[in-house]
Protein backbone atom coordinates (compact mmCIF):
# COMPACT_ATOMS: atom_id res chain seq x y z
CA UNK A 1 0.00 0.00 0.00
CA UNK A 2 1.29 3.46 -0.88
CA UNK A 3 1.92 6.05 1.77
CA UNK A 4 -0.38 9.00 2.37
CA UNK A 5 -0.20 12.44 3.97
CA UNK A 6 -1.33 12.34 7.59
CA UNK A 7 -2.81 15.05 9.82
CA UNK A 8 -4.26 12.80 12.53
CA UNK A 9 -2.15 11.82 15.55
CA UNK A 10 1.52 10.97 15.01
CA UNK A 11 3.13 10.19 11.67
CA UNK A 12 4.77 6.83 11.01
CA UNK A 13 7.60 6.51 8.50
CA UNK A 14 6.31 3.27 6.97
CA UNK A 15 2.78 4.62 6.46
CA UNK A 16 3.02 8.36 5.87
CA UNK A 17 4.88 10.86 3.75
CA UNK A 18 7.16 12.64 6.23
CA UNK A 19 10.08 15.02 6.31
CA UNK A 20 13.44 13.56 7.27
CA UNK A 21 13.83 13.96 11.05
CA UNK A 22 17.33 12.47 11.30
CA UNK A 23 19.18 15.75 11.78
CA UNK A 24 16.79 16.84 14.52
CA UNK A 25 17.11 13.46 16.24
CA UNK A 26 20.90 13.69 16.15
CA UNK A 27 20.74 17.10 17.81
CA UNK A 28 18.42 15.80 20.51
CA UNK A 29 20.57 12.72 21.11
CA UNK A 30 23.58 15.00 21.61
CA UNK A 31 21.67 16.74 24.41
CA UNK A 32 20.76 13.37 25.93
CA UNK A 33 24.33 12.10 25.67
CA UNK A 34 25.38 15.21 27.59
CA UNK A 35 22.90 14.35 30.36
CA UNK A 36 20.64 17.36 29.76
CA UNK A 37 17.05 17.63 30.91
CA UNK A 38 14.86 19.70 28.58
CA UNK A 39 11.35 20.59 27.51
CA UNK A 40 9.83 20.57 24.03
CA UNK A 41 7.21 23.31 24.08
CA UNK A 42 5.40 23.92 20.82
CA UNK A 43 1.86 24.81 19.81
CA UNK A 44 -0.83 22.24 19.10
CA UNK A 45 -0.18 19.83 16.23
CA UNK A 46 3.42 20.89 15.77
CA UNK A 47 4.82 17.36 15.55
CA UNK A 48 5.81 16.89 19.19
CA UNK A 49 4.41 13.35 19.50
CA UNK A 50 5.80 12.28 16.13
CA UNK A 51 9.23 13.57 17.15
CA UNK A 52 9.16 11.82 20.54
CA UNK A 53 8.18 8.49 19.03
CA UNK A 54 10.89 8.80 16.41
CA UNK A 55 13.38 9.72 19.14
CA UNK A 56 12.41 6.66 21.16
CA UNK A 57 13.25 4.40 18.22
CA UNK A 58 16.43 6.38 17.54
CA UNK A 59 17.69 5.81 21.12
CA UNK A 60 16.72 2.17 21.64
CA UNK A 61 20.19 0.71 20.95
CA UNK A 62 21.95 3.01 23.40
CA UNK A 63 19.42 3.70 26.16
CA UNK A 64 16.49 2.23 28.03
CA UNK A 65 13.69 4.61 27.17
CA UNK A 66 10.61 5.07 29.35
CA UNK A 67 8.10 6.80 27.08
CA UNK A 68 4.96 8.05 28.83
CA UNK A 69 1.91 10.03 27.78
CA UNK A 70 0.22 11.96 30.57
CA UNK A 71 -3.00 11.99 28.54
CA UNK A 72 -3.26 8.37 29.70
CA UNK A 73 -3.35 9.53 33.32
CA UNK A 74 -6.77 10.78 34.35
CA UNK A 75 -7.28 14.11 36.05
CA UNK A 76 -8.48 12.29 39.16
CA UNK A 77 -5.12 10.48 39.32
CA UNK A 78 -3.39 13.85 39.69
CA UNK A 79 -5.55 14.95 42.62
CA UNK A 80 -3.88 12.78 45.27
CA UNK A 81 -0.30 11.66 45.58
CA UNK A 82 -1.25 8.05 46.26
CA UNK A 83 -3.40 7.78 43.13
CA UNK A 84 -0.76 9.51 41.01
CA UNK A 85 1.97 7.13 42.19
CA UNK A 86 -0.27 4.18 41.36
CA UNK A 87 -1.12 5.52 37.89
CA UNK A 88 2.46 6.57 37.10
CA UNK A 89 3.88 3.19 38.14
CA UNK A 90 1.32 1.43 35.97
CA UNK A 91 2.21 3.59 32.97
CA UNK A 92 5.92 2.86 33.49
CA UNK A 93 5.27 -0.88 33.57
CA UNK A 94 3.14 -0.68 30.43
CA UNK A 95 5.84 1.33 28.66
CA UNK A 96 8.43 -1.37 29.39
CA UNK A 97 6.64 -4.32 27.86
CA UNK A 98 8.89 -6.16 25.41
CA UNK A 99 12.64 -6.68 25.48
CA UNK A 100 13.42 -4.24 28.29
CA UNK A 101 15.55 -5.84 31.02
CA UNK A 102 14.48 -4.71 34.46
CA UNK A 103 15.91 -6.08 37.75
CA UNK A 104 13.36 -8.46 39.34
CA UNK A 105 13.22 -6.60 42.67
CA UNK A 106 12.62 -3.25 40.88
CA UNK A 107 9.89 -4.83 38.77
CA UNK A 108 8.25 -6.30 41.83
CA UNK A 109 8.31 -2.98 43.66
CA UNK A 110 6.85 -1.09 40.66
CA UNK A 111 4.12 -3.71 40.34
CA UNK A 112 3.31 -3.23 44.02
CA UNK A 113 2.96 0.53 43.50
CA UNK A 114 0.86 0.00 40.36
CA UNK A 115 -1.48 -2.52 41.99
CA UNK A 116 -2.03 -0.42 45.07
CA UNK A 117 -0.53 -3.02 47.39
CA UNK A 118 1.74 -0.26 48.65
CA UNK A 119 -1.13 1.56 50.32
CA UNK A 120 1.02 4.45 51.49
CA UNK A 121 3.07 4.74 48.32
CA UNK A 122 4.52 8.25 48.01
CA UNK A 123 6.37 10.01 45.22
CA UNK A 124 9.57 10.02 47.24
CA UNK A 125 9.34 6.22 47.68
CA UNK A 126 8.71 5.77 43.94
CA UNK A 127 11.68 7.98 43.05
CA UNK A 128 13.95 6.00 45.40
CA UNK A 129 12.87 2.87 43.54
CA UNK A 130 13.61 4.51 40.18
CA UNK A 131 16.99 5.69 41.46
CA UNK A 132 17.94 2.10 42.42
CA UNK A 133 16.91 1.01 38.93
CA UNK A 134 19.15 3.72 37.41
CA UNK A 135 22.06 2.34 39.46
CA UNK A 136 21.49 -1.27 38.39
CA UNK A 137 20.47 -0.80 34.77
CA UNK A 138 22.87 -2.02 32.07
CA UNK A 139 21.84 0.94 29.92
CA UNK A 140 21.31 4.47 31.11
CA UNK A 141 17.64 5.38 31.39
CA UNK A 142 15.87 8.21 29.55
CA UNK A 143 12.42 9.38 30.65
CA UNK A 144 10.18 11.02 28.04
CA UNK A 145 6.75 12.42 28.94
CA UNK A 146 4.37 13.62 26.25
CA UNK A 147 1.48 15.97 27.14
CA UNK A 148 3.41 16.77 30.32
CA UNK A 149 1.31 19.87 30.91
CA UNK A 150 -1.96 17.93 31.23
CA UNK A 151 -2.28 18.83 34.92
CA UNK A 152 0.38 21.53 35.25
CA UNK A 153 -1.61 23.55 37.76
CA UNK A 154 -1.93 20.59 40.10
CA UNK A 155 0.13 20.32 43.29
CA UNK A 156 0.99 16.64 42.77
CA UNK A 157 2.40 17.45 39.32
CA UNK A 158 4.48 20.25 40.81
CA UNK A 159 5.83 17.83 43.41
CA UNK A 160 6.71 15.43 40.58
CA UNK A 161 8.68 18.20 38.85
CA UNK A 162 10.39 19.16 42.11
CA UNK A 163 11.60 15.57 42.62
CA UNK A 164 12.92 15.41 39.05
CA UNK A 165 14.77 18.62 39.77
CA UNK A 166 16.10 17.36 43.11
CA UNK A 167 17.47 14.13 41.65
CA UNK A 168 19.03 16.05 38.77
CA UNK A 169 20.85 18.39 41.16
CA UNK A 170 22.06 15.47 43.31
CA UNK A 171 22.83 13.03 40.49
CA UNK A 172 26.51 12.94 41.52
CA UNK A 173 25.38 11.32 44.80
CA UNK A 174 22.13 9.55 43.88
CA UNK A 175 21.71 7.77 40.53
CA UNK A 176 19.12 9.47 38.33
CA UNK A 177 17.79 9.42 34.80
CA UNK A 178 20.36 10.17 32.13
CA UNK A 179 17.90 12.65 30.63
CA UNK A 180 14.31 13.75 31.11
CA UNK A 181 12.27 15.24 28.26
CA UNK A 182 8.89 16.85 28.91
CA UNK A 183 6.76 17.80 25.89
CA UNK A 184 3.62 19.92 25.81
CA UNK A 185 2.15 23.28 24.84
CA UNK A 186 2.55 25.02 28.18
CA UNK A 187 6.09 25.65 29.33
CA UNK A 188 6.78 23.84 32.60
CA UNK A 189 10.45 24.79 32.55
CA UNK A 190 9.73 27.89 34.63
CA UNK A 191 6.21 27.33 35.86
CA UNK A 192 4.87 30.59 37.28
CA UNK A 193 1.84 29.33 39.11
CA UNK A 194 1.73 27.13 42.16
CA UNK A 195 -1.32 26.32 44.20
CA UNK A 196 -0.91 27.70 47.69
CA UNK A 197 -2.44 26.25 50.85
CA UNK A 198 -4.99 29.06 50.94
CA UNK A 199 -6.16 28.30 47.41
CA UNK A 200 -4.30 31.23 45.88
CA UNK A 201 -1.26 31.17 43.63
CA UNK A 202 2.36 32.11 44.00
CA UNK A 203 5.45 32.22 41.84
CA UNK A 204 7.46 29.03 41.62
CA UNK A 205 10.17 27.41 39.47
CA UNK A 206 9.93 23.68 40.18
CA UNK A 207 11.93 22.53 37.12
CA UNK A 208 14.30 25.34 36.21
CA UNK A 209 17.15 22.88 35.61
CA UNK A 210 15.97 22.31 32.03
CA UNK A 211 18.37 23.26 29.25
CA UNK A 212 17.25 25.49 26.39
CA UNK A 213 15.78 23.46 23.54
CA UNK A 214 17.00 25.12 20.34
CA UNK A 215 16.19 22.37 17.84
CA UNK A 216 14.11 23.78 14.97
CA UNK A 217 10.90 21.77 14.65
CA UNK A 218 9.18 23.70 11.88
CA UNK A 219 9.88 22.44 8.36
CA UNK A 220 12.15 24.26 5.96
CA UNK A 221 11.44 24.45 2.23
CA UNK A 222 14.22 21.86 1.83
CA UNK A 223 12.47 19.54 4.31
CA UNK A 224 9.23 19.82 2.32
CA UNK A 225 11.14 19.19 -0.88
CA UNK A 226 12.41 15.86 0.48
CA UNK A 227 8.87 14.78 1.42
CA UNK A 228 7.52 15.71 -2.03
CA UNK A 229 10.35 13.84 -3.71
CA UNK A 230 9.21 10.70 -1.89
CA UNK A 231 5.65 11.36 -3.10
CA UNK A 232 6.82 12.02 -6.66
CA UNK A 233 8.57 8.65 -6.83
CA UNK A 234 5.18 7.02 -6.25
CA UNK A 235 3.00 9.13 -8.54
CA UNK A 236 5.24 10.81 -11.14
CA UNK A 237 3.08 13.94 -11.35
CA UNK A 238 5.74 16.00 -13.10
CA UNK A 239 5.45 18.77 -10.51
CA UNK A 240 8.21 21.35 -10.06
CA UNK A 241 9.26 20.07 -6.63
CA UNK A 242 11.46 23.02 -5.54
CA UNK A 243 8.80 25.54 -6.60
CA UNK A 244 5.93 23.64 -4.95
CA UNK A 245 7.98 23.28 -1.77
CA UNK A 246 8.75 27.00 -1.70
CA UNK A 247 5.09 27.95 -2.22
CA UNK A 248 3.89 25.56 0.51
CA UNK A 249 6.50 27.01 2.85
CA UNK A 250 5.48 30.57 1.96
CA UNK A 251 1.92 29.87 3.12
CA UNK A 252 2.76 27.81 6.21
CA UNK A 253 6.20 28.94 7.43
CA UNK A 254 6.79 25.21 7.92
CA UNK A 255 4.06 24.64 10.54
CA UNK A 256 3.91 20.80 10.35
CA UNK A 257 0.12 20.39 10.49
CA UNK A 258 -0.43 23.03 7.82
CA UNK A 259 2.25 21.57 5.53
CA UNK A 260 0.76 18.07 5.73
CA UNK A 261 -2.77 19.48 5.52
CA UNK A 262 -2.13 21.30 2.25
CA UNK A 263 -0.35 18.27 0.77
CA UNK A 264 -3.19 15.98 1.81
CA UNK A 265 -5.77 18.29 0.22
CA UNK A 266 -3.77 18.51 -3.02
CA UNK A 267 -3.50 14.73 -3.18
CA UNK A 268 -6.99 13.72 -2.09
CA UNK A 269 -9.39 16.59 -2.87
CA UNK A 270 -7.90 18.97 -5.41
CA UNK A 271 -6.66 16.16 -7.67
CA UNK A 272 -9.65 14.56 -9.34
CA UNK A 273 -11.84 17.67 -9.13
CA UNK A 274 -13.45 19.19 -12.21
CA UNK A 275 -10.82 21.93 -12.48
CA UNK A 276 -7.87 19.65 -11.67
CA UNK A 277 -8.72 16.24 -13.15
CA UNK A 278 -5.40 14.56 -12.34
CA UNK A 279 -2.51 14.79 -9.90
CA UNK A 280 -0.28 16.49 -12.43
CA UNK A 281 -2.63 19.46 -12.79
CA UNK A 282 -3.31 19.59 -9.03
CA UNK A 283 0.33 19.96 -7.99
CA UNK A 284 0.63 23.48 -9.42
CA UNK A 285 0.30 27.05 -8.22
CA UNK A 286 -3.40 27.15 -9.08
CA UNK A 287 -3.92 23.80 -7.36
CA UNK A 288 -2.16 25.03 -4.23
CA UNK A 289 -4.33 28.16 -4.10
CA UNK A 290 -7.38 25.91 -4.26
CA UNK A 291 -5.99 23.76 -1.43
CA UNK A 292 -5.45 26.91 0.65
CA UNK A 293 -9.07 27.91 0.06
CA UNK A 294 -10.31 24.48 1.16
CA UNK A 295 -8.09 24.47 4.25
CA UNK A 296 -9.28 27.90 5.35
CA UNK A 297 -12.90 26.76 5.09
CA UNK A 298 -12.26 23.68 7.22
CA UNK A 299 -13.30 23.32 10.82
CA UNK A 300 -10.47 21.40 12.42
CA UNK A 301 -8.98 20.98 15.88
CA UNK A 302 -6.11 23.38 15.24
CA UNK A 303 -8.32 26.26 14.13
CA UNK A 304 -10.81 25.48 16.89
CA UNK A 305 -7.98 25.75 19.41
CA UNK A 306 -6.88 29.10 18.00
CA UNK A 307 -10.35 30.63 18.24
CA UNK A 308 -10.87 29.18 21.71
CA UNK A 309 -7.68 30.85 22.95
CA UNK A 310 -8.86 34.22 21.64
CA UNK A 311 -12.04 33.92 23.68
CA UNK A 312 -10.27 32.69 26.82
CA UNK A 313 -7.56 35.37 26.71
CA UNK A 314 -9.10 38.73 25.73
CA UNK A 315 -5.72 40.45 26.10
CA UNK A 316 -4.34 38.09 23.44
CA UNK A 317 -7.29 38.85 21.19
CA UNK A 318 -6.63 42.58 21.53
CA UNK A 319 -2.95 42.20 20.64
CA UNK A 320 -3.73 40.14 17.52
CA UNK A 321 -6.30 42.73 16.45
CA UNK A 322 -3.74 45.53 16.77
CA UNK A 323 -1.26 43.53 14.69
CA UNK A 324 -3.75 42.75 11.94
CA UNK A 325 -5.77 45.91 11.52
CA UNK A 326 -3.83 48.83 12.89
CA UNK A 327 -0.36 47.89 11.73
CA UNK A 328 0.90 48.46 15.24
CA UNK A 329 4.55 47.58 15.66
CA UNK A 330 4.99 45.31 18.69
CA UNK A 331 8.57 44.96 19.84
CA UNK A 332 9.44 41.61 21.35
CA UNK A 333 9.73 41.73 25.12
CA UNK A 334 10.47 38.40 26.83
CA UNK A 335 8.84 39.67 30.03
CA UNK A 336 5.52 40.52 28.35
CA UNK A 337 3.03 37.82 29.39
CA UNK A 338 0.70 38.44 26.42
CA UNK A 339 3.52 38.04 23.91
CA UNK A 340 4.53 34.90 25.79
CA UNK A 341 1.01 33.50 25.41
CA UNK A 342 0.94 34.31 21.69
CA UNK A 343 4.28 32.56 21.16
CA UNK A 344 3.33 29.54 23.25
CA UNK A 345 0.09 28.99 21.35
CA UNK A 346 1.80 29.49 17.99
CA UNK A 347 -0.08 32.65 16.97
CA UNK A 348 3.06 34.68 16.36
CA UNK A 349 6.76 34.42 15.67
CA UNK A 350 9.64 36.78 16.30
CA UNK A 351 11.18 38.30 13.21
CA UNK A 352 14.15 40.50 14.00
CA UNK A 353 13.01 42.28 17.13
CA UNK A 354 9.31 42.43 16.22
CA UNK A 355 6.26 40.26 16.77
CA UNK A 356 4.39 39.14 13.64
CA UNK A 357 1.64 36.61 12.86
CA UNK A 358 3.12 33.12 12.48
CA UNK A 359 2.08 32.35 8.89
CA UNK A 360 -0.27 33.36 6.07
CA UNK A 361 -2.78 30.61 6.83
CA UNK A 362 -3.19 31.72 10.45
CA UNK A 363 -3.31 35.35 9.38
CA UNK A 364 -6.14 34.82 6.92
CA UNK A 365 -8.08 32.63 9.34
CA UNK A 366 -7.71 35.32 12.02
CA UNK A 367 -8.80 38.06 9.62
CA UNK A 368 -11.83 35.96 8.72
CA UNK A 369 -12.63 35.50 12.42
CA UNK A 370 -12.61 39.24 13.09
CA UNK A 371 -14.36 40.15 9.83
CA UNK A 372 -17.23 37.66 10.14
CA UNK A 373 -18.29 38.43 13.70
CA UNK A 374 -22.07 39.09 13.87
CA UNK A 375 -21.61 42.76 14.74
CA UNK A 376 -19.25 43.20 11.78
CA UNK A 377 -21.53 41.46 9.29
CA UNK A 378 -24.27 43.83 10.37
CA UNK A 379 -22.19 46.90 9.44
CA UNK A 380 -23.11 49.16 6.53
CA UNK A 381 -19.91 48.38 4.62
CA UNK A 382 -20.32 44.62 4.87
CA UNK A 383 -23.95 44.84 3.76
CA UNK A 384 -22.94 47.05 0.80
CA UNK A 385 -20.36 44.49 -0.31
CA UNK A 386 -22.82 41.61 0.05
CA UNK A 387 -25.26 43.45 -2.21
CA UNK A 388 -22.56 44.29 -4.77
CA UNK A 389 -20.70 41.00 -4.86
CA UNK A 390 -22.32 39.49 -7.96
CA UNK A 391 -21.04 42.38 -10.10
CA UNK A 392 -17.35 41.64 -9.70
CA UNK A 393 -16.90 38.22 -11.32
CA UNK A 394 -16.40 38.20 -15.08
CA UNK A 395 -15.76 34.83 -16.74
CA UNK A 396 -14.25 33.50 -13.54
CA UNK A 397 -11.97 36.51 -13.07
CA UNK A 398 -12.16 39.04 -10.26
CA UNK A 399 -12.60 42.65 -11.44
CA UNK A 400 -10.39 44.45 -8.90
CA UNK A 401 -10.83 47.84 -10.57
CA UNK A 402 -14.60 47.67 -10.20
CA UNK A 403 -14.18 46.62 -6.55
CA UNK A 404 -12.07 49.73 -5.93
CA UNK A 405 -14.56 51.98 -7.72
CA UNK A 406 -17.46 50.68 -5.68
CA UNK A 407 -15.50 50.72 -2.43
CA UNK A 408 -14.40 54.33 -2.89
CA UNK A 409 -18.00 55.37 -3.51
CA UNK A 410 -19.39 53.50 -0.50
CA UNK A 411 -16.56 54.61 1.76
CA UNK A 412 -17.04 58.27 0.89
CA UNK A 413 -20.81 58.03 1.37
CA UNK A 414 -20.51 56.29 4.73
CA UNK A 415 -17.35 57.74 6.26
CA UNK A 416 -16.31 60.70 4.17
CA UNK A 417 -16.69 63.18 7.01
CA UNK A 418 -14.50 61.25 9.48
CA UNK A 419 -11.20 62.62 10.75
CA UNK A 420 -7.61 61.51 10.16
CA UNK A 421 -7.53 59.11 13.09
CA UNK A 422 -10.44 57.19 11.62
CA UNK A 423 -8.72 56.77 8.27
CA UNK A 424 -5.46 55.56 9.72
CA UNK A 425 -6.93 53.06 12.16
CA UNK A 426 -10.02 51.85 10.30
CA UNK A 427 -9.66 52.47 6.57
CA UNK A 428 -7.81 49.27 5.78
CA UNK A 429 -10.11 47.26 7.99
CA UNK A 430 -13.09 48.54 6.00
CA UNK A 431 -11.47 47.57 2.69
CA UNK A 432 -10.92 44.01 3.93
CA UNK A 433 -14.45 44.04 5.32
CA UNK A 434 -15.73 45.00 1.88
CA UNK A 435 -13.54 42.42 0.14
CA UNK A 436 -14.45 39.53 2.39
CA UNK A 437 -18.03 38.72 1.22
CA UNK A 438 -17.02 39.24 -2.42
CA UNK A 439 -14.37 36.50 -2.48
CA UNK A 440 -15.83 34.33 0.30
CA UNK A 441 -15.70 30.65 -0.60
CA UNK A 442 -13.83 31.15 -3.87
CA UNK A 443 -10.76 33.15 -2.89
CA UNK A 444 -8.61 34.42 -0.07
CA UNK A 445 -6.20 37.18 0.77
CA UNK A 446 -3.19 37.75 2.95
CA UNK A 447 -1.02 40.66 3.97
CA UNK A 448 2.59 40.90 2.87
CA UNK A 449 4.17 40.93 6.32
CA UNK A 450 7.08 43.26 5.60
CA UNK A 451 4.75 46.03 4.41
CA UNK A 452 2.31 45.92 7.29
CA UNK A 453 2.60 49.19 9.19
CA UNK A 454 0.60 52.34 9.86
CA UNK A 455 1.48 53.87 6.50
CA UNK A 456 1.38 50.98 4.06
CA UNK A 457 0.02 47.48 3.61
CA UNK A 458 0.08 45.20 0.57
CA UNK A 459 -2.89 42.86 0.23
CA UNK A 460 -2.37 39.80 -1.98
CA UNK A 461 -5.68 38.49 -3.30
CA UNK A 462 -5.94 34.86 -4.49
CA UNK A 463 -8.95 34.18 -6.68
CA UNK A 464 -9.59 31.55 -9.35
CA UNK A 465 -5.94 30.53 -9.42
CA UNK A 466 -4.83 34.14 -10.01
CA UNK A 467 -3.13 36.62 -7.71
CA UNK A 468 -3.54 40.39 -7.52
CA UNK A 469 -1.60 42.94 -5.47
CA UNK A 470 -3.42 45.87 -3.88
CA UNK A 471 -1.35 48.40 -1.98
CA UNK A 472 -3.25 50.17 0.79
CA UNK A 473 -1.67 53.36 2.07
CA UNK A 474 -2.33 56.55 3.93
CA UNK A 475 -1.72 59.60 1.77
CA UNK A 476 1.50 61.37 2.79
CA UNK A 477 2.01 63.68 -0.19
CA UNK A 478 3.20 63.28 -3.77
CA UNK A 479 6.77 62.20 -2.94
CA UNK A 480 5.56 59.39 -0.69
CA UNK A 481 3.01 58.41 -3.32
CA UNK A 482 5.75 58.07 -5.95
CA UNK A 483 7.74 55.83 -3.62
CA UNK A 484 4.62 53.73 -3.15
CA UNK A 485 4.28 53.31 -6.92
CA UNK A 486 7.91 52.19 -7.14
CA UNK A 487 7.41 49.66 -4.34
CA UNK A 488 4.26 48.35 -5.98
CA UNK A 489 6.12 47.85 -9.26
CA UNK A 490 8.70 45.81 -7.40
CA UNK A 491 5.98 43.55 -6.03
CA UNK A 492 4.42 43.15 -9.46
CA UNK A 493 7.78 42.03 -10.78
CA UNK A 494 8.14 39.57 -7.90
CA UNK A 495 4.70 38.09 -8.61
CA UNK A 496 5.16 38.25 -12.40
CA UNK A 497 2.11 40.48 -12.83
CA UNK A 498 1.45 43.18 -15.42
CA UNK A 499 -1.21 45.05 -13.45
CA UNK A 500 -1.33 46.31 -9.88
CA UNK A 501 -3.66 48.37 -7.68
CA UNK A 502 -3.22 51.15 -5.14
CA UNK A 503 -5.82 52.42 -2.68
CA UNK A 504 -4.95 55.63 -0.84
CA UNK A 505 -6.82 56.93 2.19
CA UNK A 506 -6.56 60.70 1.88
CA UNK A 507 -7.81 62.95 4.66
CA UNK A 508 -7.05 66.26 2.90
CA UNK A 509 -10.10 68.48 2.61
CA UNK A 510 -9.53 69.13 -1.11
CA UNK A 511 -8.76 65.56 -2.14
CA UNK A 512 -9.94 64.23 -5.50
CA UNK A 513 -11.94 61.05 -4.97
CA UNK A 514 -11.98 58.41 -7.71
CA UNK A 515 -10.08 55.81 -9.71
CA UNK A 516 -7.58 56.36 -12.54
CA UNK A 517 -5.30 54.18 -14.65
CA UNK A 518 -1.66 54.96 -15.44
CA UNK A 519 1.09 53.19 -17.33
CA UNK A 520 4.46 52.99 -15.62
CA UNK A 521 7.55 51.06 -16.70
CA UNK A 522 5.52 48.83 -18.97
CA UNK A 523 2.94 47.93 -16.29
CA UNK A 524 -0.57 49.19 -15.57
CA UNK A 525 -1.36 50.73 -12.19
CA UNK A 526 -4.96 51.29 -11.13
CA UNK A 527 -4.97 54.00 -8.46
CA UNK A 528 -7.94 54.80 -6.23
CA UNK A 529 -8.30 57.61 -3.71
CA UNK A 530 -10.92 57.86 -0.99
Amino acid sequence: MKKYFNVNADCKQQMHYMVDLSERLEQMKAMIDAGKYFTINRARQFGKTTTLKALERFLENDYTVISLDFQMVSYADFEKEESFVKALSGEIMDALEGDCIIPPEIKEELEAFASGREKTGTLSELFRCLSRWCRQSEKKIVLMVDEADSASNNQVFLDFLALLRGYYINRDKKPAFQSVILAGVYDVKNLKRKIAADGGERRNSPWNVAADFLVEMSFSAKDIEGMLLDYERDYETGMDIPEMSRMIYDYTEGYPFLVSGLCKLLDEQVAGSAEFPDKGSAWSKAGLLEAVNILLREKNTLFDSIIEKLEVYPELKEMIYLLLFQGQSIVYNPDDDVIGLALMFGFVKIKGASVCVANRIFETRLYNFFLTAPQVQGSDMYRAAALDKNQFIENGHLNIRLILEKFVRHFDDLYGDQDQTFYEEDGRRYFLLYLRPIINGSGNYYIEAQTRNKERTDVIIDYGGEQSVVELKVWRGDAYHKRGEKQLLEYLEHYHLDKGYMLSFNFNKHKEIGVKEISLNGRILIEAVC
